[in-house]
């Protein structure tokens, strides 16, 4: 079969597993069988245990099941059988048979494609350094390190993409951000969204070329091209090929700021219109221009993942949090409260506890479960003014979040009447939420009352479970420590109906009705 001609084409890493914590999740079931060869018994093993544990969700299932699921209940082994003889897949991927590998192989080859796990039909399942690295998930800043490492080796024309297009995206980004920065004749806002477009179809490293041509298209027509303009321009870069000009637009550069921000470089600013780099970490920047601004060819798959697998231990010791422990910047936080409203923070805590997906020109660009632990911070600060709060998350130099709190620290430290109130967060239901959540959440708490005795642990969610609620009972039994259980829309009840965090912790607990 003759193989498709490579072509100059937009870019679009992927839009299968979009959240980073979902990635990991399919990567941690898939590291079981590392060191394994791939066969098609094999990938419909791997099928069925993630969508026993509900990571894949087919449609053609029985009414318990989609319960199970809605619920976060793990199928049994006989169930998952099943679902999966009665959901046969059609799919087709080059190199993989069709049906269940091929599959397979949609679900994992952007994990390939960034150096984290490599895979071929018949070959041995490997996970690089810095797959492993990602799994560890009692040390969340590792995500930015991996993301950064990865993003900065990633180039257009890699053996995984068959494209003519030759640039590195996130160091043709940053030199093109700070192009215009530089420039006294561009205003010092980084690059709008709709500009990005072009970059996506850049043919080349040139990031002075793509400088000025943004340049002329601010002057022609100022920072809002329409979006025929915009279209026209990049046609003008790539090969004839019919594509959906609506999904050009707001899906492909979604999806690149999405994966942009997942580095900790990148932030919003005017109101989610521009792009630009986090200045809090200009080190790393300026690491990266002078290490990894030249392409590199490569002669196979293998030699490709080995080289975005690897580790840069002298990239990773330039984040202003490696080695020390992470800070949110209190004054960068508190100047979101102008910007959103009581309204706008309830409605989007809301749709989180629902799984529903933000369309904010913010907020959608911020990872689910590190979204709650921002507007929990906010909802805090807007209704209880006086009190003291301390997040634990990492944010950029705009005050958006970028990581989760390290580890052994709670999510949001408050204090009332100079006494700690813990708040803890998840978007975890089910059975899943108790096993993750409720010891670290005990640990958190005892290392406070070891200073404080009248320390307690507010923990939010969308859904209490059951074994959440026992665990709770249980130390409040037997040690006497108070941890609060609230679903996210009781907490917000509360909060608009007291007048402290004590009583909107200790007025009805979301257990009550279990």
């Amino acid at each position: 079969m003759r193989s498709h001609q490579a072509k100059y084409k937009p870019l679009l890493f992927t839009t299968t597993l979009r959240n980073p914590e979902r990635l990991k999740d399919f990567l941690s079931v898939l590291a079981e069988y590392e060191n394994e060869n791939l066969t098609d018994s094999l990938t419909e093993k791997i099928a069925k245990e993630l969508i026993r544990k509900g990571l894949y969700q087919p449609t053609r299932v029985s009414e318990d099941i989609r319960k199970k699921w809605q619920n976060s209940e793990e199928l049994t082994l006989q169930e998952a059988e099943r679902v999966l003889a009665e959901n046969p897949q059609k799919h087709k991927e080059a190199g993989f048979a069709k049906g269940w590998a091929s599959r397979f192989d949609t679900w994992f080859k952007f994990a390939k494609e960034l150096g984290l796990v490599y895979y071929a039909p018949s070959k041995k399942i490997i996970f690089s350094e810095s797959g492993k690295m990602l799994l560890e998930r009692e040390k969340p800043t590792n995500e930015i390190l991996v993301f950064a490492n990865a993003f900065a080796k990633y180039q257009r024309n890699n053996p995984f993409r068959k494209v003519l297009n030759q640039n590195r995206p996130l160091i043709l980004l940053l030199q093109t951000i700070l192009l215009l920065k530089n420039d006294k004749e561009t205003a010092q806002t980084g690059i709008s969204r709709k500009e990005i477009l072009l970059l996506l179809c850049w043919k080349n490293d040139n990031a002075h070329e793509l400088y000025l041509e943004i340049k002329k298209l601010r002057k022609n027509y100022g920072y809002l091209p329409s979006n025929e303009v915009i279209l026209e321009l990049c046609e003008s870069l790539l090969d004839k090929i019919k594509r959906d000009e609506k999904s050009i637009i707001n899906d492909y550069t979604d999806e690149f700021i999405r994966k942009m921000r997942l580095t900790g470089l990148i932030t919003l600013r005017g109101a989610g219109r521009f792009i630009d780099i986090n200045t809090y970490e200009q080190k790393v920047i300026d690491y990266l221009l002078q290490n990894y601004s030249q392409q590199i060819h490569f002669n196979s798959e293998k030699q490709y993942f080995e080289y975005l697998g690897s580790t840069d231990k002298a990239l990773f010791e330039k984040f202003s949090f490696y080695e020390k422990k992470a800070q949110t910047h209190a004054p960068k936080l508190t100047q979101w409260l102008n910007y959103f409203s009581w309204e706008v923070i309830r409605a989007e805590m809301l749709l989180l506890a629902q799984n529903k997906s933000s369309k904010h020109e913010i907020l959608r660009y911020i990872e689910s479960a590190l979204r709650l632990e921002f507007l929990t911070a906010l909802s805090l600060l807007k209704k209880i003014p006086n009190l003291e709060i301390k997040p634990n998350f990492l944010t950029d130099d705009e005050g958006l979040p970028t990581c989760f709190a390290p580890a052994n620290t709670p999510d949001i430290e408050c204090y009332e009447n100079h006494n700690p109130i813990l708040i803890e967060v998840t978007l975890l239901t089910g059975v899943t939420q108790h096993i993750r959540e409720s010891y670290s959440v005990q640990r958190h708490l005892e290392s406070f009352l070891e200073k404080n005795p009248n320390t307690c642990s507010v923990f939010i969610s969308p859904k209490a479970h059951i074994d959440t609620c026992r665990h709770a009972a249980y130390v409040k039994f037997q040690y006497g420590y108070e941890i609060r259980i609230l679903n996210i829309d009781l907490f917000l009840t509360q909060l608009e109906n007291c007048q402290t965090l004590h009583e909107v912790a200790f007025s009805k607990s979301s257990c009550e009705n279990l």
